[in-house]
């Protein structure tokens, strides 16, 4: 499924740079990830590199976009 940033976000902007997919943006109070994009780095890490990098765990999988 795809992932989504939680309210938890701090827009330290960490993980915009990581996303191969360019999949993350700046939105108005916290970083967005477009599930229609996200691919949770398959193909291209082990990992979602977004919830590697965040500092306080925003990036998680969001059940209301299940992969396709």
């Amino acid at each position: 499924m795809a992932y989504k940033i939680s309210e938890d976000c701090t827009s330290c902007g960490a993980c915009e740079p990581e996303c191969p997919v360019s999949a993350i943006r700046e939105g108005d109070s916290t970083y967005i990830i477009d599930p229609k994009k996200c691919v949770e780095c398959e193909g291209h890490f082990d990992s979602p590199q977004c919830a590697e990098v965040c500092p306080v765990g925003a990036p998680v999988p969001d059940p209301a976009n299940p992969k396709k």
